[in-house]
């Protein structure tokens, strides 16, 4: 009850000072739950809640990305951590790593199928971009990507609480948030 309560009130008065002004803090920050949204997996109708699902593990990683198939994304990213998905679950007790970004279920369905992440990164759809804008880490993409879509970011989690957070300061850069930058502070 209490993290719901907490995160509750966390989230009334971030709406209601959001609408007046722009803030330069985060909502998600170290020591931070996980807001409780909805996400999709492989299809429309496989969904969990984020907050459980993280809050299910004793360590996981999530990370996000503006856009799955994009160049960075795909090329850097992502690719990171498949690789280093094995040694991050057996030498650093990461029992989760995961990847959202603001797409819908099948087209992050086709990207883990692409990139063969398999059971190495779990590939998340924020379809509409709720759980973006909960975790106050979304940006208006509309020019290059259609809409708002995920800051770049990585987190290290146990048991849904935020220990690290990394975003990168120009919201899709590639630096903070690779996993050799995650792994040294796991």
């Amino acid at each position: 009850m209490f993290r719901t309560t907490n995160l509750l009130q966390r989230v009334a008065t971030t709406t209601t000072t959001r609408g007046f002004h722009s803030s330069t803090t985060q909502y998600i920050k170290k020591g931070d739950y996980l807001p409780s949204v909805v996400v999709q997996r492989k299809s429309p109708a496989d969904t969990v809640d984020v907050q459980e699902l993280f809050g299910s593990v004793n360590k996981a990683i999530l990370f996000g990305v503006p856009g799955a198939f994009t160049p960075g994304c795909s090329k850097t990213h992502l690719p990171g951590y498949i690789q280093r998905a094995e040694e991050l679950k057996t030498e650093k007790g990461v029992d989760l790593i995961a990847c959202v970004s603001v797409n819908d279920a099948f087209v992050m369905s086709a990207w883990a199928d692409a990139t063969h992440a398999d059971s190495k990164v779990e590939l998340l759809a924020d379809s509409k971009g709720e759980l973006a804008k909960a975790m106050d880490l979304d940006f208006d993409a509309t020019g290059a990507l259609g809409g708002h879509r995920f800051k770049r970011f990585a987190a290290i989690l146990e048991h849904g609480v935020v220990k690290e957070l990394f975003v990168e300061q120009d919201k899709t850069g590639l630096n903070v948030s690779l996993v050799e930058n995650v792994e040294k502070h796991l």
